[in-house]
């Protein structure tokens, strides 16, 4: 019936966009195209979040000594996750683009009675290279050692916008800016692994990535855009690299997994706006998981023990969960991998000579 309803309501959407919409008909028919994989793929998602919903679980097992980094974790489910790694007694480094947000979120936490953990703001545009190895040096001036990196900031639809670097805005945000990040704390993160305990990597991902493509030859969607298809490949791009990159780990021997996460349907404020939000605001409140509930999985892909030599895997409300099978193909991530090095400016292939490796456009 959710789904039936889901596209009853997406027919009625896109009648009323064809009569007013000046844009041409085939591309109005890709877009009703995209909502209606959309809708089916969320409701099975939602589904899927039900039934799992016992599996959902956290132990907040302590981490006294163990530092995270987390982009965008001033709001939404990046809030929450810095709220548990708190109750874990960690140093939390947070990236963000509005500080004093990040500034209340602490003393909040402090009145509601966490007395663990520490956090420290640093600002962050992460769609902004600039900004990216502005961040990355602040924090390893301050620390050698990082144990967690969380690459959770993104954005989701809207209209289409390219950053000061010239790239189309979700590609940039959910995946160019941390394939960056990572490349920039990735000798911290070699410095806090060890046999017995890896650091790892941890990529906020989606469901939405079952309905991605990479194309090539329009990364930036300049020839045609669409924001559920951008978004789609933002996704896919961060599964295809998470899995591509832990296989690296392996080979270089380097004691640092990833993984990548898709939270669940969770009512955020990067639904304002949707179709959905606007025609059935009572919704989301109803169906969607809460902010809290979508942080468990990605704090369990930080510190959950049964994971351990386990990176490489996709989680999804706490379970190891299939991806689509284009995220799995090796070629097609080594062919986006090499790529994004090409497109950022990276020389070197990391992790090989991490310290000697530059980027030529950011000069890193």
């Amino acid at each position: 019936m959710i789904i039936i309803g889901g596209c009853l309501v997406v027919i009625f959407v896109t009648f009323i966009a064809i009569m007013k919409s000046k844009k041409p008909l085939n591309l109005i028919m890709a877009e009703a195209k995209y909502e209606m994989v959309y809708n089916a793929m969320g409701s099975r998602a939602l589904i899927q979040d039900w039934l799992m919903s016992g599996s959902n679980k956290i132990d907040l097992i302590s981490q006294t000594g163990r530092v995270a980094v987390i982009t965008g974790g001033a709001r939404g489910i990046g809030a929450e996750v810095v709220k548990m790694l708190m109750k874990c007694d960690m140093k939390v480094i947070i990236g963000c683009r509005n500080v004093q947000t990040a500034q209340l979120l602490e003393k909040k936490y402090r009145d509601e009675g966490i007395d663990k953990g520490n956090i420290e703001i640093f600002q962050l545009d992460i769609s902004s290279s600039d900004s990216v190895k502005k961040f990355a040096s602040e924090v390893t001036e301050k620390h050698d050692k990082i144990h967690y990196l969380i690459n959770n900031a993104g954005i989701m639809f809207g209209p289409r916008i390219e950053t000061r670097d010239g790239f189309e805005s979700q590609f940039s945000t959910n995946y160019l800016g941390h394939f960056l990040l990572t490349h920039l704390l990735l000798e911290s993160l070699k410095k806090a692994g060890d046999e017995k305990c890896y650091s790892r990597i941890v990529n906020v991902a989606s469901c939405a990535h079952i309905a991605g493509t990479i194309n090539f030859e329009d990364i930036n969607s300049r020839s045609r855009y669409i924001s559920s298809e951008a978004y789609a490949q933002s996704k896919l791009a961060q599964i295809l690299f998470t899995n591509y990159l832990d296989a690296l780990f392996r080979k270089e021997g380097l004691h640092i997994q990833a993984h990548s996460v898709h939270p669940g349907i969770v009512n955020t404020e990067l639904f304002d706006g949707t179709h959905l939000k606007n025609i059935a605001p009572w919704f989301p409140n109803l169906m969607f998981k809460t902010p809290e509930q979508g942080a468990r999985p990605i704090v369990h892909a930080c510190i959950s023990p049964e994971l351990e030599r386990k990176g490489g895997t996709y989680i999804h409300n706490c379970k190891i969960f299939p991806t689509s099978e284009l995220a799995r193909d090796e070629d097609l991530q080594k062919k986006l991998f090499e790529f994004t090095n090409t497109l950022i400016g990276i020389q070197e292939i990391w992790p090989k000579n991490l310290k000697s490796s530059t980027c030529t456009k950011c000069t890193c």
